[in-house]
């Protein structure tokens, strides 16, 4: 425990080099760049998700089903299954054995939840409690990070950032299925995490809720930065939907980090044999700085500053409900875990628009994101 409260704020590579961490969804966006990032660290890192739905997608590209993860330090077991498969995904989670999981797996799309509510909160309750409910037979102790999202709270359009303490809610069938989770896992936690015979004493589990994250290979459809690279990349005009709307823009590295650090402080509290009750078992906010609240406008005028276009405003629609306005506070991953933005706006909107155009011009796409880890982790790391 003193080694990591003397390095807090600090991600620890001797703690994930050879951990076994099992990540659902690791063919999606961000957990194909919590892959590499483990990887990377020398972790065992076993995922288990569905084929990836967009295409071009970034797990394709990074390269680890052609046997590219042997370039680095960790191991990939990658496994195609749905985790609303409760029996095959229990006896995957059996057989890892992990010491660490994060959860990711989920139908993320606010429009697509309008397209299929039923499907968008099947996976995103049932499916996350079938994750815990696999867990709960492990014997060892074992770190879980659930994420789910910014958009989990009651948004009242206004200008102060919501804290981890506000009240829970959703207008959209996604926002309202990712608050329901978090309930469902404070839940589950109070219920079966503990010392009564019915417990068990050895899992710990978070929730983390970052914020917009954009970055490098991301190709879903209707996300305002895969739509404007597409439209760049083929020298047409960036079609933006909602310009005002305002959004706590991150580099997707920024969660991601706040991620190892929290499960690192999980592990390391629950490993130990201190009587007082986990302090990190709870939800945690992974926001940018205020500066970093901008509206789509401003994104995409950014965008255009690092790769030359044009980009216009549809006409109005009557369209199903997004946000308008949404701030993250993150002082409580500040003071508990060390964790704060280092990136600002210019420069995760620099780094996004640099990964895109160097693809674009026949660079690798993990040595892509290599690059952006290792701009990003200077100095943020020890041994």
């Amino acid at each position: 425990m003193h080694a990591q409260i003397a390095n807090k704020g600090r991600l620890d590579k001797n703690f994930w080099r050879g951990r076994r961490v099992l990540i659902t969804g690791h063919t999606g966006f961000k957990g194909s760049w919590l892959t590499s990032l483990l990887l990377q660290l020398g972790a065992q890192v076993w995922g288990y998700a569905l084929p990836p739905e967009a295409q071009p997608a970034l797990f394709t590209a990074l390269g680890f089903e052609r046997g590219k993860a042997s370039m680095l330090d960790g191991t990939l077991h990658h496994r195609l299954g749905d985790i609303n498969d409760q029996e095959a995904f229990a006896n995957h989670a059996q057989e890892v054995h992990p010491d660490v999981v994060f959860h990711l797996a989920a139908q993320p799309l606010v429009r697509q939840s309008y397209i299929d509510p039923l499907g968008t909160w099947n996976t995103n309750v049932l499916g996350s409690l079938r994750v815990l409910a696999a867990l709960q037979s492990l014997s060892h102790s074992c770190a879980v990070v659930m994420v789910t999202t910014d958009k989990v709270y009651e948004n009242r359009e206004w200008l102060y950032g919501y804290r981890e303490t506000d009240a829970l809610g959703g207008c959209d069938p996604y926002s309202a299925s990712k608050a329901a989770m978090e309930l469902a896992v404070a839940s589950w936690r109070s219920s079966f995490c503990g010392d009564a015979p019915h417990q068990n004493p050895h899992l710990a589990i978070a929730t983390a809720r970052a914020g917009n994250v954009i970055g490098g290979g991301d190709w879903a459809v209707d996300r305002i930065v895969p739509d404007a690279m597409r439209a760049l990349a083929s020298e047409q005009p960036i079609s933006v939907r909602n310009p005002l709307a305002t959004r706590p823009w991150q580099h997707v590295i920024e969660p991601l980090s706040g991620y190892l650090l929290l499960a690192q402080n999980l592990y390391h509290c629950q490993s130990s044999e201190q009587a007082q009750p986990n302090p990190y078992t709870r939800a945690f906010n992974f926001g940018p700085s205020t500066e970093s609240n901008r509206s789509v406008q401003d994104l995409v005028e950014t965008l255009l500053c690092h790769w030359s276009g044009q980009w216009s405003a549809l006409p109005y629609e009557q369209a199903p409900h997004e946000a308008g306005l949404l701030h993250l506070v993150s002082d409580l991953a500040r003071q508990q875990l060390g964790w704060q933005p280092r990136w600002n706006f210019a420069t995760t909107v620099e780094r996004t628009v640099g990964w895109y155009r160097q693809i674009h011009n026949g660079a690798g796409a993990l040595e892509c994101c290599l690059d952006d880890w290792q701009a990003y982790a200077l100095g943020g790391l020890h041994d």
